[in-house]
């Protein structure tokens, strides 16, 4: 019964798009996807990356930490991928999809992050979004969510907008999060070109349960695929001072698109999802920030939800099962691999 109730409310909760979708014939974005070769370049363990032949996937073996970056920077853009996370017993291994400037700008990067923390079989997948801007990695801002989902079964779009104005983390067609930039954040805000990473590495130490399940490699190899890649933004020098004409044309574009505001069916979807899957907010965590960051937005009946750990007061017991929805593509894409051995 329980894997039916959660399969139905979330066909419910995505009802709306699904409809919109199939009235417009396309997902909400409706933007082109790279090839590998050509957005993409190694970022450890180049010997193991083998591309395919049509450039459309590519499968990476390392021991504990592999992954792959865009070869550009952007100053602002629209990020995307189809992924399907590793199956069976994965905790401690972190797969994460986020934009960075650390390697560039060490002591004041910025950052998005979708990162997905490891699984225990049978248990809900958590994962958390962040946002770090100008190295202010003293003032994370962290969300923790359930997926509704087993996202190791099948594949689900997960999307990082970033404008001048706004920053949206996606599911699918669903926004889940918003980031409205005002004044007062001042530099926390990210607003320096970014590339776009895709990593998998062991965590132990705190992804699962803050560090209780460790990673096991009997349960070796873990597999994070990708596919249908989206780069969709200016490319810009990170040292480049000023926003050239172009790039702000284009950002302009990317701010004025229909996917860069919610509307109000999707406002009523993101309050349902994060109703529902949010289990940590920041913003209510107020041991840790008695005085709210500036862009927290505080709902005072969401808020009776929440301890002064920005935790649930009750988290529900039945999180621990659930099952998506739909038809997927499985094929193609990029395999990253977590190997025993080295």
């Amino acid at each position: 019964m329980d894997k039916l109730y959660y399969s139905v409310y979330f066909f419910l909760l995505l009802l709306p798009h699904v409809i919109l979708c199939i009235a417009d014939g396309a997902s909400i974005f409706n933007i082109s996807t790279v090839p590998f070769t050509q957005g993409f370049s190694p970022l450890f363990g180049e010997p193991n990356i083998k591309p395919s032949t049509d450039d459309q996937s590519v499968r990476l073996h390392l021991n504990q930490y592999t992954g792959f970056k865009s070869s550009d920077l952007y100053n602002h853009g629209f990020f995307s991928a189809k992924m399907k996370l590793p199956s069976d017993y994965t905790a401690g291994i972190v797969v994460a999809f986020y934009t960075t400037n650390g390697d560039i700008f060490r002591k004041t990067h910025d950052e998005l992050d979708f990162e997905f923390l490891g699984n225990i079989k049978g248990k809900a997948w958590r994962f958390q979004t962040n946002m770090y801007g100008n190295g202010s990695t003293n003032r994370g801002r962290e969300e923790r969510f359930y997926l509704p989902f087993d996202p190791s079964k099948e594949f689900h779009t997960y999307s990082i907008l970033w404008t001048t104005n706004n920053i949206i983390f996606y599911i699918d067609d669903i926004p889940i999060r918003e980031i409205v930039r005002n004044d007062a954040m001042g530099g926390d805000f990210p607003s320096k070109p970014m590339a776009l990473y895709a990593t998998i590495w062991d965590a132990s130490d705190w992804a699962t349960s803050g560090g209780k399940y460790k990673a096991n490699y009997k349960y070796a190899p873990f597999v994070a695929e990708f596919t249908d890649l989206v780069l969709h933004g200016c490319t810009m020098d990170p040292l480049q001072e000023v926003v050239d004409t172009g790039c702000e044309e284009k950002n302009n574009q990317l701010a004025s698109a229909d996917f860069a505001s919610i509307t109000p069916r999707q406002k009523l979807a993101m309050k349902r999802f994060r109703s529902k899957y949010t289990y940590y907010s920041y913003c209510y965590d107020t041991l840790r920030y008695p005085v709210p960051p500036p862009e927290c937005v505080i709902d005072p009946v969401e808020k009776q939800r929440f301890k002064d750990t920005g935790r649930l007061k009750f988290d529900e017991k039945h999180h621990h099962r659930r099952r998506g929805i739909g038809e997927w593509y499985v094929g193609g894409g990029i395999e990253m691999v977590i190997s025993g051995g080295g």
